[in-house]
């Protein structure tokens, strides 16, 4: 998509489908919170007497993609095994199981007797989601969006075409044996139809892209519709001088090999000088072991790491078995680092310092800071939400895993007996604002 011209204008087919789209999300919303999470245990089930034709289409995707030669992470992210399959259908039962969140009162306030306001949580309508490679993501987005109330149109990349249809057959099947309309979920397959779904402002609220920074950049740059996700993952992880080593190194060693290809793994290891040395001598076997190819700087070299860090390397997504080291003198440069090459996802300190942490916890600006931990539990199943749509590295919220909180909105709702606001213009009336129960 990224090197393609400006979005194609959509047809009157994928105009009536996106149509059909809203107005199946319009009746989920108007449907119980029972209906809906019956909804998804259909999907489940249906996804699970689906399991082995999901999974020989994978395998028909993965034999493809390998003989045209994709990417390894790309590869990495495109292979759904029985042990993924089954991870991504106990998700999507887990958010059957949330709290319901729409409806939601989150203000109740009587303005004046008899004028009373409320806030209440709703869904934001339509999402377009365009992801690379990773079928399990149609399973996690399907699940949030019926369970939160919204429609969604997916686009998924050609190298999953197989099995992106087997699981989205399914899934419609689930919906209709819950007796929900199944056209609250749509797929679309051709690089015209994801060009135009960029051109569907009025029907489409939110697009989330899934995938390389060219893609995102592209989304971000060609459409009107509001666009929620992140462009890059390049985490960090400082080791400080008060670490407890042993930890430090596991950390490190999960941080960037427990699975390269995912955004939340490290792309850059920072260490104090003062435990740089003891620290390498431990750390790069154990690197070596698993395979990874260390970068290091020029302190990091003189400590026997032999490929030398290139300016750009601070600035890269790596998304595979490389990592980039470089030793500082205090966390403040750390800090500065991280300021300076960060993509505002994920970063986490190993230290036995809690005031250390507290400074570095509270002076990171990125959706995730974490203390004594690996960055790879950034994951929407692994925070409780059951599923994610994507990562959110922006300011405003949703940020960090997108859950259901991120895909509901909110409205206000005013009841009165004739109110009219002249009446308090002209000071024949004032606001009593009192707060009433939620």
């Amino acid at each position: 998509m990224e090197n393609s011209s400006m979005p194609s204008v959509p047809s009157k087919e994928l105009v009536r489908r996106a149509e059909n789209v809203r107005l199946a999300a319009t009746g989920l919303w108007q449907s119980s919170n029972q209906h809906r999470c019956s909804a998804l245990n259909g999907m489940a089930e249906a996804l699970t007497s689906n399991f082995k034709k999901i999974v020989d289409a994978n395998s028909e995707d993965l034999d493809r993609s390998a003989s045209e030669g994709l990417a390894p992470a790309l590869m990495a992210r495109l292979k759904l095994n029985e042990v993924k399959l089954e991870d991504a259908i106990e998700g999507l039962r887990k958010v059957a199981q949330l709290p319901d969140p729409l409806g939601l009162r989150q203000v109740h306030r009587e303005l004046d007797k008899g004028l009373v306001l409320e806030r209440k949580t709703v869904p934001l309508g339509v999402l377009g989601v365009i992801f690379e490679a990773r079928p399990d993501a149609v399973i996690q987005i399907a699940s949030l969006a019926i369970r939160s109330g919204n429609g969604a149109i997916l686009k998924g990349g050609s190298e999953a075409a197989h099995t992106n249809q087997v699981i989205i057959n399914a899934l419609k099947d689930g919906l209709s044996a819950a007796d929900v309309d199944p056209n609250a979920i749509d797929l679309l397959t051709t690089r015209e139809e994801s060009m135009a779904l960029l051109r569907l402002d009025g029907i489409v609220d939110l697009i989330i892209p899934r995938g390389s920074n060219s893609l995102v950049r592209f989304i971000q740059d060609n459409t009107r519709i509001p666009v929620l996700g992140h462009a890059d993952g390049i985490c960090h992880l400082y080791i400080d001088a008060a670490a407890d080593l042993r930890q430090a190194l596991d950390i490190a060693i999960d941080s960037k090999t427990q699975y390269p290809a995912a955004c939340n793994a490290i792309e850059t290891l920072l260490l104090h000088k003062d435990i740089a040395s003891s620290f390498l001598s431990k750390a790069i076997p154990l690197f070596e072991e698993a395979g990874v190819t260390l970068l290091g700087d020029d302190v990091c070299q003189s400590y026997g790491i032999t490929n030398a860090a290139t300016e750009q390397d601070w600035s890269t997504e790596y998304l595979d078995l490389i990592l980039s080291v470089r030793v500082v003198t205090d966390m403040g440069k750390a800090l500065e680092h991280i300021r300076q090459y960060g993509s505002r996802h994920t970063e986490a300190i190993v230290t036995d310092n809690q005031e250390v942490a507290d400074i570095f916890l509270n002076a990171v600006d990125s959706a995730g800071v974490y203390h004594n931990c690996s960055t790879r539990f950034a994951d929407g199943f692994r925070y409780g939400f059951g599923a994610e749509v994507g990562i959110s590295t922006q300011t405003l919220p949703p940020r960090g895993p997108v859950g259901l909180e991120g895909l509901v909105t909110y409205r206000y709702h005013l009841r009165g007996d004739g109110h009219i606001a002249a009446n308090y213009a002209s000071g024949n009336k004032i606001f009593s604002h009192n707060d009433l129960p939620l």
